[in-house]
């Protein structure tokens, strides 16, 4: 049996990141989106960070019938690039990628060589035009956003949006306005040669015996600026369209801007018309199914490892399992690593409530790291802003679960993209939609916070009511939870210190 679980400790950890190249890993599917994702369609994979979006460009690009291939582009290699330049990066790529491939997808022909060469040089060509400009005009907006933050917090009477400044101010809205004005200019080029480049591409597949369509996998788009965003999968999806070529983007769904309209003018590509979506996140508003595709995953690599169901199941104790979901968010990546953790922690005990209780704390600082790693500067201040709100809220009413009136998400756009981001970040976690209170009228959103921000409450009787999301009766229980409305927010948010993430980890200490 240890034997066993040292080979399953082994497998969980040498995949808890995907590497382009590395060992063959399947992607666990339990729903229908790995044959989704190998379909001749422009997808968007959506999910949280963890949940296994890059596994499931690898796995279907492996899996395509014979005719097809996958080109695969992470982002993050690009993260810093300033437009248009990331875009002419992403292009190079994909050309530098199939004149690799020549011989296997087009056979031995040389002027498809002759060709991809000259793309690939007028691409080369085009890098080396200045770029300042843009970037000169994207800093002056991200300074005048910065500023609304550092002079609002703290301010009383004033609302979220004046509080933190979320992308609210109306400055900030007129810089970004610039911003795409002088992308359009850049653009000019690109968009001259877009006709002549897809005549290359449709003449390239037209001599091939072998391709008869490529799949450009973008993966992490998240990474690339906001403002880039969009003017990306614009001129990728023109470039797609009408050609064999299908774009598969994976990212956060709110951390993500893949359309826009400026001035009248659509830009980028829309949900259902231009893309399907792909949506592979699990959330605690259908806890069991969340449960479920969790408990496959990693009955999965026990089933590599040798052990048998059974076998598994005896690692846990009571609801130990169901609680590890419950405090990994429901992410496999944070479910795997906090079960490689009490692998080490408990000394071959059987796994409960308790053990996963005593590590969840470290796992919400592993988050918050993560967060200030993929946000923007200008915007870390305002998330971790949140964080501190939302914890303290909890704590001071004594709950994991908090109450938000739909009306109130739909009428402040400030408090609605904070709360998307936090979840993008797992934060917090969705729980229900539509719910009634049962003292209060309308409709209410519900939302728990990471087991993390209290964990270190080590006896909660009296001080804290968990409501285990686990139960089939947390639905009920839910619909007496406390309510955070506007004038909540208003006193929370005013009251915030000045550094929220020294006061985060200090108060955690004290209890």
């Amino acid at each position: 049996m240890r034997a066993k679980i040292n080979k399953l400790r082994e497998l969980i950890t040498e995949s808890l990141r995907v590497q382009l190249g590395g060992d063959v890993i399947n992607y666990v599917n339990v729903g229908h989106a790995l044959e989704d994702a190998c379909a001749r369609q422009n997808h968007t994979i959506f999910a949280r960070r963890g949940c296994g979006k890059t596994l499931l460009l690898h796995d279907s690009g492996r899996k395509l019938r014979s005719d097809l291939r996958a080109i695969y582009l992470n982002c993050e290699d690009f993260k810093r690039h300033t437009f248009p330049n990331v875009l002419i990066e992403i292009l190079s790529a994909l050309f530098k990628e199939i004149e690799s491939n020549l011989p296997g997808w087009f056979g031995r022909k040389r002027e498809l060589r002759s060709g991809i060469q000259k793309i690939i040089k007028r691409l080369d060509s085009m890098r080396q035009a200045p770029d300042s400009k843009t970037e000169r005009v994207r800093q002056t907006a991200s300074l005048e956003v910065e500023g609304v933050n550092q002079g609002s917090v703290g301010a009383k009477g004033k609302n979220f949006a004046a509080l933190f400044g979320f992308s609210n101010s109306r400055r900030a809205r007129d810089e970004t306005e610039r911003v795409f004005a002088e992308h359009r200019k850049k653009l000019q080029e690109l968009d001259l040669w877009l006709p002549e480049l897809k005549k290359n591409l449709r003449e390239f597949f037209a001599l091939s015996n072998n391709v008869k369509g490529i799949f450009l996998q973008i993966d992490d788009l998240y990474h690339l600026k906001r403002t880039d965003q969009a003017f990306v999968v614009d001129y990728i999806h023109r470039l797609c369209k009408d050609l064999p070529l299908f774009f598969k983007i994976a990212t956060l769904r709110h951390a993500s801007t893949l359309y826009a309209d400026r001035d009248g003018q659509p830009i980028g590509a829309q949900e259902r018309h231009d893309y399907q979506p792909i949506n592979i996140d699990y959330t605690f508003s259908d806890f069991e199914r969340t449960r479920k595709q969790n408990w496959e995953i990693l009955n999965e690599y026990a089933r590599q490892a040798g052990l048998t169901s059974a076998e598994l199941k005896s690692l846990f104790k009571g609801a130990g399992f169901a609680r590890l979901v419950m405090a990994g968010g429901g992410v496999p990546r944070d479910v795997l690593s906090l079960f490689l953790g009490l692998l080490s922690d408990t000394n071959g005990e059987q796994i409960g409530k308790d053990e996963v209780r005593r590590i969840s704390g470290s796992n919400l600082e592993r988050r918050i790291e993560e967060l200030k790693q993929d946000s923007q500067g200008d915007e870390q201040d305002t998330l971790l802003r949140g964080i501190y709100i939302l914890r303290e809220f909890c704590i001071d009413r004594k709950t994991n679960i908090f109450l938000v009136p739909e009306e109130m998400l739909q009428r402040d756009e400030a408090w609605r993209n904070l709360l998307n981001r936090l979840l993008d970040y797992r934060i917090i976690h969705d729980a229900g939609s539509a719910l009634t209170h049962k003292s209060l009228p309308g409709n209410y959103r519900a939302f728990a916070i990471d087991i993390g921000c209290y964990a270190h409450l080590r006896k909660m009787e009296g001080r804290f009511s968990e409501i285990d999301v686990s139960e089939s009766g947390a639905k009920d229980k839910m619909r007496s939870a406390p309510v955070l409305d506007t004038d909540k927010l208003q006193k929370l948010a005013a009251a915030t210190p000045a550094d929220p993430e020294s006061a985060l980890k200090a108060e955690a200490l004290e209890h």
